[in-house]
């Protein structure tokens, strides 16, 4: 894969799990990272644990809070005026508050969609203005096997990710003709703090209807995303990558 020297990438929801593994598998390939969540402490530790590597590129930690569209439009402008562009965006930060839908409250599907909608919508249409006016860009946003298959007791998680997919192949045929490139990355189980805290005999049932037979890694979403932000992925948009060792077949 060739390298992401020189480039500029953002990488929300970037302090632990999926995103941290993307922040450093971009930052690996060169690429200036701008690594965005809310856990100063844990962006810290990501940004030293990329300078004590072997990263060709860096990380800069930068605290975020994307459910406030305010904050994201001033991060990009500061962002932009710090280093002139945004060639990567990558749109990963999520939350689950999972429920019953009987149960659920409003609450909890608000706080969902907007986390994991509404701000890929707000994300996008600032760093989107950077790339149009570039006439180049990557945007990678990470959906989910639920929102492809459905899963019960996630509904308000489902229903968001799903949207992410429809948002991505709009998107894609926005901004194909200016150069930028919008795709998706739907995981299956991933090894994070979320699947470490089910019950054993929940993971061996899931694990029973994965074709692998196991759960994902983080780095093998990492090394999907990296492809996606990559001069080799020039003429693939508008699509889902769907990373889940077999399951949705």
């Amino acid at each position: 894969m060739r390298s992401l020297e020189n480039q500029v990438a953002v990488v929300t929801g970037a302090s632990r799990g999926i995103g941290r593994a993307i922040a450093l598998s971009l930052a690996k390939s060169g690429a200036k990272v701008i690594a965005c969540a809310r856990n100063e402490a844990q962006l810290e530790s990501l940004a030293a644990e990329a300078a004590e590597s072997s990263c060709s590129g860096s990380i800069i930690a930068r605290s975020l809070d994307v459910s406030d569209s305010a904050a994201i439009a001033t991060f990009v402008d500061e962002v932009a005026g710090e280093h002139e562009r945004i060639d990567i965006l990558v749109n990963n930060a999520g939350i689950t508050r999972d429920g019953l839908l009987m149960n659920m409250e409003d609450d909890q599907f608000d706080d969902v969609i907007t986390t994991n909608l509404r701000s890929v919508f707000w994300m996008t249409r600032a760093v989107s203005r950077l790339m149009m006016r570039a006439r180049k860009g990557r945007i990678v946003n990470i959906s989910s096997i639920s929102g492809i298959m459905g899963n019960a007791g996630q509904s308000n998680y489902a229903a968001s990710k799903a949207a992410v997919i429809g948002f991505t192949k709009s998107v894609a045929k926005e901004y194909a003709k200016r150069g930028i490139t919008c795709n998706a990355v739907a995981p299956g189980f991933i090894v994070t703090d979320m699947t470490s805290v089910l019950p054993d005999g929940v993971k061996s049932s899931f694990k029973d209807v994965i074709p692998m037979r196991r759960f994902g890694e983080a780095d093998e979403i990492a090394s999907v995303v990296t492809f996606l932000a990559s001069p080799e992925s020039s003429y693939l948009t508008g699509q889902v990558l769907v990373v889940d060792g077999g399951l949705h077949m």
